[in-house]
């Protein structure tokens, strides 16, 4: 199939793009490096009178970090942020999330404002951002604003994004101290989205207690999720007083609704997500332990 009859935007600025969103509202869509959107369009999954093109808007790229975190435009590729050694010193675990996406040519050409606003439960960077507490930063024609990860993710390929506004950039703080970071995801190919998978950071003390820890789940729910009860778990304890299981178990128990498909049954993808977070628990704990 070919997708429908749209008229084509191409603006050179954000600010030009807020206009035509104001200008269209829900008869317009967003495309930025168009690795998901395409083959939605390609297929009539989406429908829509109006795409604007981010591919010319520089305004939206570019990384700048100090010593508080790092700030990424939108319209950066994945590539682009998994080759910053910026990223790598302040934000290590969203460095080593991007291998996990797609193919080369997939990281090439999409962008980490898109895999964010696109929100598949699935996808490395939203996980990454919920559990890295990073701030979405957005525009509209009502002007800028400011959401916590926490709050932007709503559904099921849904965020708290109104229809005329857009994705400008991502801010991700820094964790100090003796921190370690791990993913793990398990996928049926390379490049495929996860069946399930898990981010862990982890901070000690100087007594090697966890000061901090955050445990995000992707994969196992219609959005990305916080594993708080697990993360209450081990706060506190001492690093080797915490086996790496107990906490694999304590995230997925607190699931509620996991999905099931011809991949695989709510049970085994929980196990398989419980599996993910001792492999990550255990990595990011000896990184820190390390340090």
């Amino acid at each position: 199939m070919k997708p429908a009859t749209f008229e084509y935007h191409a603006p050179e600025s954000a600010a030009e793009v807020v206009e035509l969103l104001g200008e269209f509202g829900d008869e317009a869509k967003i495309i930025a490096g168009g690795q998901s959107l395409v083959p939605m369009l390609a297929l009539r999954l989406a429908v829509f009178d109006h795409l604007v093109d981010l591919r010319r808007v520089s305004d939206l790229r570019g990384i700048r970090a100090d010593a508080d975190g790092v700030k990424i435009g939108a319209g950066t590729t994945h590539a682009a942020v998994g080759a910053s050694e910026e990223v790598r010193r302040a934000v290590p675990l969203l460095s080593r999330a991007t291998p996990f996406i797609g193919h080369f040519q997939i990281r090439n050409r999409g962008t980490i404002g898109g895999a964010i606003a696109h929100a598949d439960a699935a996808g490395e960077y939203p996980v990454v951002a919920l559990t890295l507490d990073a701030e979405i930063e957005t525009h509209s024609p009502r002007g800028p604003r400011t959401i916590p990860a926490a709050s932007f993710f709503t559904g099921m390929w849904t965020t708290a994004l109104a229809d005329d506004e857009i994705v400008t950039s991502l801010i991700f703080p820094a964790w100090h101290g003796r921190c370690g970071f791990a993913i793990e995801e398990f996928a049926r190919r390379s490049g495929d989205f996860a069946l399930a998978g898990a981010t862990v950071a982890v901070r000690l003390d100087a007594d090697s207690r966890i000061d901090r820890c955050a445990i995000g789940l992707f994969g196992l729910a219609p959005t990305p999720v916080r594993a708080h009860a697990a993360e209450a778990l081990a706060t506190g304890r001492a690093a080797d007083a915490v086996a790496a299981a107990e906490i694999g178990a304590a995230a997925t128990d607190e699931l509620e609704s996991i999905p099931a498909d011809v991949h695989g049954t709510a049970g085994y993808r929980r196990r398989v997500g419980a599996a993910m977070v001792t492999r990550a628990w255990r990595r990011a704990v000896q990184e820190a332990s390390n340090d």
